[in-house]
């Protein structure tokens, strides 16, 4: 009977143990996500000043006269 006792204390014990590496493995995993998390949100920032950047230089761009060949072909599509 103490042996039964004794395996199944053993067994509680590497239950505790695992449920502590677990939860230990959870709070670093949660650590890691708030930190790509946070760069992600900085690097579509960045994305969007680049976007807008950009569409301001092609809002800048003179508007080229099509030449004829390539009007009659877009209009033929």
């Amino acid at each position: 009977m103490s042996s039964e006792f004794q395996q199944l204390a053993e067994k509680v014990t590497q239950l505790a143990k695992l449920a502590q590496s677990l939860r230990d493995e959870n709070a670093e995993l949660r650590r890691k996500v708030k930190v790509l998390t946070d760069d992600n949100t900085v690097l579509n920032g960045r994305v969007e000043e680049a976007y807008q950047r950009v569409s301001a230089v092609l809002d800048q761009l003179p508007v080229a006269e099509e030449e004829p060949a390539v009007q009659a072909a877009e209009e033929a599509a």
